[in-house]
């Protein structure tokens, strides 16, 4: 086995030792909005369950050369954000909102996709997803100590949005929502096999 001191790799040496082993990760969708109204959109692989009472998610969003981006100013402001799940559907739409746009401009409208109303907060979140979680924000922690290099965000979800078909006796069908995880470069991966392992008593 290869031993490897993290402190002795540079940034981009440990982020592709972490993207290759985590995986697969969930990919988060987050719309939010700016103080002029404009919708943000960009995915998120940083991203999971925190709690289940209340439910809550977290969301890590880097700082590339410790600029806070977009999506991260956003939730800082106005404390709301809703999370979609990408699933085989959306992902290649979703994968368009990468591009780096200027503040001022809309990922959403670049991608084409349709705006759909919150119920519990003002960001509106996107039509193409087959699960939203609309969020308020209940913790926000710069992470990397003097000068950040990301923000965590933990989220208490408010509402939740589940598509009629892939919901049954207050279950999500996974092989219904088909979503698509994170590997790393430009790899993405669908569920694949299911098997199941009864938990020891």
């Amino acid at each position: 086995m290869i031993s490897i001191d993290p402190k002795q790799n540079s940034e981009r040496e440990n982020y592709k030792l972490l993207i290759g082993s985590i995986i697969p990760r969930p990919i988060a969708f987050v719309t939010t909005q700016s103080g002029g109204g404009i919708v943000n959109g960009a995915p998120f692989s940083y991203f999971n369950i925190v709690s289940s009472n209340p439910p809550m998610v977290s969301l890590a969003i880097q700082r590339p050369s410790g600029r806070v981006k977009d999506t991260a100013s956003n939730i800082y402001d106005n404390q709301q954000f809703v999370v979609h799940i990408v699933d085989d559907e959306n992902v290649a739409k979703i994968n368009e909102t990468a591009a780096s746009l200027p503040a001022s401009e809309s990922e959403i409208e670049l991608a084409n996709l349709t705006l759909v109303a919150s119920d519990n907060v003002t960001v509106p979140g996107i039509m193409e997803a087959k699960v939203r979680l609309e969020c308020r924000l209940i913790q926000a922690i710069p992470l990397g100590g003097e000068e950040p290099s990301s923000d965590l965000f933990i989220g208490e979800v408010v509402q939740f949005h589940i598509d009629e078909g892939i919901y049954e006796d207050g279950k999500v069908d996974a092989k219904s929502l088909n979503a698509v995880s994170r590997l790393a470069g430009t790899n993405y991966a669908t569920i694949g096999k299911i098997f199941s392992l009864e938990r020891p008593k």
